[in-house]
């Protein structure tokens, strides 16, 4: 990671946050303090830990709360929002030193670790130290380390360590077994009770109700240069439908600009102003929006399935009744495959597919409302796997 700081902003970023990460802790909490302690790896596992995080709050009210992040993006999107955490903070590198100098800091009464981050030191220290240790959204796949032929030992670890798996999936549930994981039960994705709490909320978001003007919207969201190709084709052959840009990197903000010259920045409405006549691209050149976004929507173009990084959240899109589309990297996203299942969502190989097939949905009312109703139904229709993670967790 020090190498690879040399090249890469980003990682410079999380080494120097990581230097930050004991001070931090000692300056929050006291070696007594008895707190739940949450790890994700970046934003979408924060988003499928907070609503167990939360529950878990209310029931032990004088516990104090941390929450660590691997990466940037999640640590970045989290700092500045509103949390519940008394600390926020980088995990610091999984070394015996570095996790005792770290947990020296306070008394982790549950440490809970969310989807496939596993960290052994981490693991086995907090467990000779007798705290209770869940995964939660737990999701194994037959690529993982834990199934390749040198993977024993990494299973023994997780084995020994781990008080309890909750899985996302049966498959996932069923791998688990094979590999002795008997402390395991299928609870669901806690990501969908998280977009349900979205859907609750005031959704309001200034200026894009003036924006939309009646339209027919496309937000595009957390989007890479495949899904600005899109957003391309649909400007020209559409010119009446409405465009919102969420990027996932705010450095693309510039180039977006050249894309669309006539484009408006969020940051650059003004209350008192009328919007630029005739705007029909809207750049989101802030974070923390995109959620509130999708409930304007009449379809959603969510970003990181045409990219090797993957697909992005597509539920926070589908809870509000909207037809989603996307590319088809999603091998770690097994939403994804449910949702085109039910015809709630599609995935594409390449641009012009995805362009075509966009443009026909927003052609085709009865298909649009039908597309919507079937993402709807299908976040509705999931199980509170936060209650029955919290059931076992207090049993």
């Amino acid at each position: 990671m020090k190498v690879g700081a040399v090249f890469s902003y980003k990682l410079k970023k999380g080494l120097a946050g990581r230097r930050q990460s004991c001070d931090i802790v000692k300056a929050a909490f006291s070696p007594t303090d008895r707190v739940i302690w949450m790890h994700a790896a970046s934003l979408g596992e924060y988003e499928q830990g907070i609503p167990v995080l939360e529950k878990l709050k209310e029931k032990f009210p004088q516990h104090k709360i941390l929450i660590t992040f691997f990466s940037p993006s999640g640590y970045d999107n989290v700092i500045h929002k509103n949390h519940i955490a008394d600390a926020v903070c980088y995990l610091p590198f999984d070394t015996p030193r570095w996790v005792q100098l770290f947990t020296s800091n306070f008394t982790t009464g549950i440490f809970v670790t969310v989807k496939y981050e596993y960290w052994y030191n981490l693991l086995a220290h907090l467990n000779s130290k007798g705290a209770k240790i869940y995964v939660i959204s737990a999701f194994f796949y037959e690529r993982q380390v834990f199934f390749k032929p040198y993977g024993s030992w990494f299973v023994n670890e997780i084995r020994k360590n781990v008080t309890w798996f909750f899985h996302q999936t049966p498959t996932s549930y069923g791998l688990a077994k094979t590999l002795r994981l008997n402390q395991s039960s299928i609870a669901g994705d806690t990501r969908f009770d998280r977009v349900k709490q979205i859907r609750e909320r005031d959704s309001h978001v200034p200026f894009v109700e003036r924006f939309k003007n009646g339209h027919q919207l496309v937000v595009f969201g957390s989007c890479w240069e495949t899904e600005e190709q899109i957003a391309l084709l649909l400007a020209y052959h559409e010119p009446q439908t409405k465009i919102i840009i969420a990027p996932h990197d705010l450095a693309r903000t510039e180039i977006l600009k050249d894309l669309f010259p006539n484009a408006v920045l969020y940051s650059q409405l003004d209350a008192g102003k009328p919007l630029p006549m005739g705007a029909q691209v809207l750049i989101i050149d802030c974070i923390g929006l995109l959620s509130k976004l999708y409930s304007y929507a009449d379809v959603a173009v969510v970003g990181g399935g045409f990219h090797s990084k993957g697909l992005h959240n597509i539920l926070e899109a589908a809870t509000f009744a909207v037809p989603v589309l996307f590319g088809n990297k999603y091998t770690k996203n097994p939403e994804a495959d449910q949702l085109m299942v039910l015809h709630g969502g599609k995935s594409f190989d390449n641009e012009t597919q995805a362009s075509e097939f966009l443009l026909r949905l927003l052609r085709d009312s009865e298909l649009l409302g039908e597309m919507g109703q079937k993402a709807g139904s299908f976040v509705a229709d999931q199980p509170d796997a936060t209650r029955i993670i919290l059931e076992k967790i207090l049993a």
